[in-house]
């Protein structure tokens, strides 16, 4: 597996499947959760990191908040920016290349993205995010990875219809690396292409232990954006930290 496979996948189908998946509702919930966990008013300045098309940023900037977003995607940061919202400002670049320091009231990881670091780089980029954020600012991530959520119900082969298009995931798990392996193929219109991901899966305590690690205090362990709590099995983990100590470990990046 290349290690910068998300340059190559990131592009074409791949961005329309997502667009797809994510329903207008979805993203209203997942907004509105953003809000009452990060507890900010009208505003506060918070960073998107990946940011994808803009899906949460947008609606958050109409609330009243600064908004940043990062994406490595040269496609998506092109959509996002064809919004032409006020109060956003739009990077293209790497999430592990992030250069503030003490900026940002809050900040959220949503999607898989924080899946494809693998532990050195997840590491990193929790103490670049710890940087950012200003003292007590609350960080949520979210991840499917997590080894309790995704091992009790590993599928090899699983397929999806969104509208004319199909798509196929075939998962392999590499036990020594702790990395899951997810070929997608898409068929639409007659034409079917296939693209390799790598993400890799830790346990909870090991999440728990970066981000302490990081400079970020655990605040709650939730299982979805509707609120109960995480536990064995739950198909999704989300992580509230907020900033509160110094990093246990040097970062470099971004300076």
């Amino acid at each position: 597996m290349q290690s910068n496979w998300q340059v190559e996948f990131f592009r074409g189908v791949a961005l329309e499947s997502w667009r797809r998946a994510m329903s207008p509702e979805q993203t209203r919930a997942e907004v509105d959760f953003l809000e009452k966990t990060l507890g900010l008013g009208r505003g506060a300045h918070l960073l998107d990191v990946p940011c994808g098309n803009g899906r949460h940023a947008l609606e958050l900037a109409k609330s009243g908040y600064l908004m940043t977003g990062v994406d490595l995607s040269e496609e998506f940061i092109a959509e996002a920016r064809s919004h032409c919202s006020p109060g956003v400002r739009w990077i293209q670049g790497d999430m592990r290349d992030l250069p503030w320091v003490a900026e940002f009231d809050g900040a959220y990881c949503f999607g898989n993205s924080f899946a494809y670091l693998d532990y050195a780089k997840a590491r990193e980029f929790l103490g670049l995010i710890a940087r950012a954020l200003k003292a007590g600012g609350r960080f949520v991530i979210e991840t499917g990875m997590a080894a309790e959520s995704i091992l009790p119900s590993l599928a090899r082969n699983r397929w999806f219809r969104l509208g004319d298009m199909l798509m196929l995931s075939e998962n392999r798990y590499d036990p020594a690396e702790s990395r899951l392996d997810i070929d997608y193929t898409f068929v639409q219109n007659g034409k079917v292409e296939t693209r390799p991901t790598a993400s890799y899966v830790f346990t909870v305590s090991e999440l728990c232990r970066m981000h302490a690690e990081a400079g970020l205090k655990m605040v709650e362990l939730l299982g979805s954006v509707a609120g109960e709590k995480f536990q064995l099995g739950s198909p999704r983990l989300i992580l509230v930290s907020e900033q509160g100590g110094a990093a246990q470990f040097p970062t470099n990046r971004g300076q």
